[in-house]
């Protein structure tokens, strides 16, 4: 099965991008999401989360998102200690999920696919770029966030133009109706490619 990679940075608009793919009835795995709901049902992983942050890690058996968050940003190895617990994890997830699939192909949505050095498990990469001021603008409004905090992560991450270098598409995130018009012709293209490789 082809396996395309979405990404994107900080409220590139991946999300809106997902949806138009499941319209035409390609399977999105958002791994961001499935990360979050196997940290809050693993067993395995909530042992080792507690072990590393310490029983504030969770409360009332809820993920303590915003203790764990002010640990990583204190501390940079955190994030990297618990991407190591529960990015193999998420792998092992999205390949059970992957045989279920019955599609052309599967879009995986996961934002640092570059930053990890993870390109070569997907077939075709899609980047979603968009402004950086509306980028700030729609991050603020969903996360209520500051624009200091939103900035530190965009500093974090790579340039959309580095991505851009990187990738097989790009969509610009600007306007909707576009938006779906770039995503419909991304998708012949990926199913034109899938063909080719048939023959």
């Amino acid at each position: 099965m082809t396996i395309v990679g979405l990404t994107g940075g900080i409220g590139s608009g991946k999300t809106t991008v997902a949806a138009f793919f499941e319209a035409l009835d390609v399977p999105v795995y958002i791994a961001d999401v499935e990360a979050k709901l196997l940290m809050a049902r693993s067993k395995v992983i909530r042992r080792k989360l507690i072990a590393l942050f310490g029983e504030e890690a969770y409360v009332d058996n809820e993920l303590n998102r915003a203790y764990i968050a002010s640990k990583i940003f204190n501390d940079k190895t955190y994030l990297e200690r618990m991407n190591a617990i529960v990015h193999p994890k998420v792998a092992s997830h999205f390949k059970r999920w992957m045989t279920k699939q019955k599609s052309e192909y599967v879009i995986k949505e996961a934002a640092i696919i570059f930053e990890q050095g993870k390109e070569e498990q997907y077939d075709f990469i899609i980047t979603v770029t968009a402004d950086i001021e509306e980028r700030i603008k729609r991050v603020i409004k969903r996360d209520n966030s500051s624009r200091s905090k939103i900035m530190a992560i965009l500093n974090n991450q790579m340039s959309d133009q580095e991505k851009i270098e990187k990738s097989h598409f790009v969509i610009v995130n600007d306007d909707l109706e576009d938006v779906k018009k770039q995503v419909q012709k991304i998708h012949q293209s990926i199913l034109k490619k899938i063909k080719k490789r048939q023959f």
